[in-house]
């Protein structure tokens, strides 16, 4: 059997090239080699956004079609929605029992958060507990990996305590655990630049969108700041310091950079001249994936179908992982 690969997404909607590059383009890989089961993760959506929840549905479905869109193939992968299992909750619930305060306070994307959060209204329990929903998630499909960058390790570390816990406190004692730790899957991941050269973020308004039509594209990289030091078309600069370079990095072939880089610091070409070639080879990976959106939206209830079906197989594991927690823990009767 292939191994398991278990990951999430929160519905924010349409993505942009920064989710796609940073997390989807290593499902996609993944999915090759290992059992994936991929979630839309509502629930976590609400620890920090409990009081808006407008466009929800449209905001999961937009998403959906964006991961299929990239080359999620629902065939070889479970795709499914978190509110419609209620085991998630169920062992969140049972894994609280005993997980210690402490352990998830000092998470430190929930310190960082809290620090800049004044205002937000985030000191409660689904936000603190938030940790140990997100190891329910894995561990209730017994993940043996979980993809992750280097910042998010700390959570891939918080559900393997609370597994190792959780089997001390109530394992057999011997042979296979209940709930086996996962293990991070450090996957090559890139950080693509927003417009203004800072992380490309929906909070920043810094973002090209996968589906972003070809002539929004064209007009939010022709608008990016380049070079601040080359002000006239005849001053030479340097890539180096140009917020566009890094997307050519990741956009744009070696013998391209090197013509381009050249006629920068020679001021033989213009920032326009260099920003065009990127232009089209973002273009170009976008109408792949406006062709396969194009299938799926025409046919909305295939997508709700496929998500339904992935929901159906995740519930077929996650009911049998309950029970056995629950034979564990004393409360099958």
């Amino acid at each position: 059997m292939r191994e398991r690969v278990v990951s999430g997404m929160r519905p924010t909607g349409a993505l942009h090239l920064g989710h796609y590059h940073g997390a989807l383009k290593n499902w996609v890989q993944l999915q090759a080699q290992h059992d994936c089961f991929f979630f839309v993760a509502d629930w976590h959506a609400l620890t920090t956004h409990y009081t808006d929840r407008s466009g929800l549905e449209r905001s999961v479905y937009d998403m959906v079609v964006d991961w299929l869109a990239a080359g999620i193939d629902p065939d070889r992968t479970t795709l499914f929605i978190q509110s419609r299992l209620p085991e998630h909750a169920e062992l969140f619930a049972l894994l609280a029992m005993g997980t210690p305060l402490a352990w998830l306070e000092r998470v430190p994307s929930y310190k960082h958060t809290m620090a800049q959060a004044a205002g937000a209204e985030l000191a409660t329990f689904g936000f603190l507990g938030y940790p140990l929903l997100q190891a329910a998630d894995i561990l209730i499909y017994r993940a043996r990996y979980v993809p992750v960058g280097e910042d998010q390790a700390a959570h891939v570390e918080v559900t393997r305590e609370v597994a190792r816990r959780f089997n001390h406190l109530y394992g057999p004692g011997a042979g296979e655990p209940v709930l086996p730790e996962p293990q991070a899957l450090f996957t090559e991941t890139a950080r693509l630049p927003g417009l203004d050269g800072e992380k490309m973020s929906k909070s920043a308004g810094n973002t090209i969108a996968m589906r972003e039509s070809p002539e929004d594209t064209a007009t939010k990289i022709r608008r990016m700041p380049t070079d601040p030091q080359r002000v006239h078309r005849g001053d030479p600069g340097q890539p180096e310091r140009c917020p566009v370079w890094p997307l050519h990095a990741v956009y744009t072939d070696e013998a391209t950079r090197a013509e381009l880089a050249t006629g920068c610091r020679t001021a033989g070409i213009g920032c326009l001249d260099c920003k065009q070639p990127l232009i089209e080879a973002v273009q170009a990976q976008q109408r792949v994936w406006h062709e396969r959106a194009e299938t799926y939206l025409a046919n909305p209830k295939q997508v709700h179908w496929m998500v339904e079906m992935g929901t159906e197989r995740a519930r077929t594991i996650a009911r049998q992982t309950m029970r056995e927690v629950r034979d564990a823990m004393g409360l099958s009767y």
